[in-house]
């Protein structure tokens, strides 16, 4: 359904009992709400929350956010890149985390439990220094703390970042490909769930420039690490022993900055979830809630 969430259009998903426990699930950069696993969901409903999914600006089904004088093409902010150093950006990840908070208020949710995923990750931890009140607890899942240049990003790391037209097949096998680098091997996914996903999420709502949008605000984030200390929201870190593209390093970095903050290191798992990881992750869900934010 289409709400509206901090000024702008924005497509959610509410599943599970109404009086459940809000629990709030963020996507990563350029994934739409389809990429989550049914059973992840699923099991999360059948375990009393009450979950709601979105497709965050700019993907999916939600609105599009240009902004003049801000390129969005994938050559243009190459070019403009390599030629001047930085390039401006659309708008923050601090906006992505206020169209959270937009979500709750279209739904009538006081506060929530948050789950975000690499990008989502990032808009988490800017929740929980932004937006403490809002919040019931804080998961954060294969993100780092650190800002783009810091990790030693420039303008030939931006360049494989940033995604360009291409058509339906070249999209899916291009899925593929991506799986293979950073999928979960404890945890897979079979050629057939890829295709289908990929397929399903090209379908939906594939807009290379949205997308770009999202690469130039997380490039446009700031360093979280000193703020991460002064948070008081009950929050844990997952992070996969075998991510390829944020290395478990980072997320064991946030959860020694957060006080209290849990850590699960989980071996096999990459920089996906995938149907497999379901029951862990549900249960993980659980026991947290149960333990330290109940």
């Amino acid at each position: 359904m289409q709400i509206t969430a901090n000024g702008i259009q924005i497509e959610v998903e509410d599943h599970g009992l109404r009086e459940g426990v809000p629990l709030v699930l963020i996507r990563g950069l350029g994934s739409q709400l389809i990429h989550w696993p049914k059973e992840f969901v699923q099991g999360l409903a059948a375990a009393g929350f009450r979950v709601v999914l979105f497709d965050n600006r700019d993907v999916g089904l939600s609105q599009r956010c240009p902004k003049e004088g801000v390129p969005s093409q994938a050559d243009e902010i190459t070019a403009r890149a390599l030629a001047e150093g930085t390039v401006p950006a659309a708008y923050r990840l601090d906006d992505m985390a206020a169209d959270v908070v937009g979500v709750m208020d279209a739904l009538g949710i006081e506060t929530a439990h948050v789950f975000g995923m690499s990008m989502g990750g990032a808009i988490v931890q800017l929740l929980c220094m932004d937006h403490a009140a809002r919040l019931l607890s804080g998961t954060i899942v294969m993100a780092t703390a650190r800002p783009f240049a810091e990790r030693g990003g420039n303008a030939e790391w931006l360049a494989t970042l940033l995604a360009h037209p291409v058509a339906r097949e070249e999209f899916i096998a291009n899925a593929l490909r991506e799986y293979e680098f950073w999928g979960s091997p404890a945890y897979p996914m079979t050629e057939a769930e890829l295709t289908a996903q990929a397929g399903l999420a090209y379908d939906r709502g594939f807009d290379p420039e949205g997308v770009n949008r999202q690469v130039l605000a997380v490039i446009a984030s700031t360093d979280r690490r000193h703020d991460l200390a002064q948070v008081t929201v009950p929050c844990q870190v997952i992070h996969g022993e075998n991510d390829t593209l944020i290395p478990p390093e980072a997320g064991a970095e946030i959860a020694g900055l957060i006080p209290g903050c849990d850590y699960h290191a989980i071996d096999g798992m990459g920089h996906v979830i995938t149907p497999k990881q379901a029951p862990l992750l549900v249960a993980m869900m659980q026991d947290f809630v149960a333990r330290h934010a109940g």
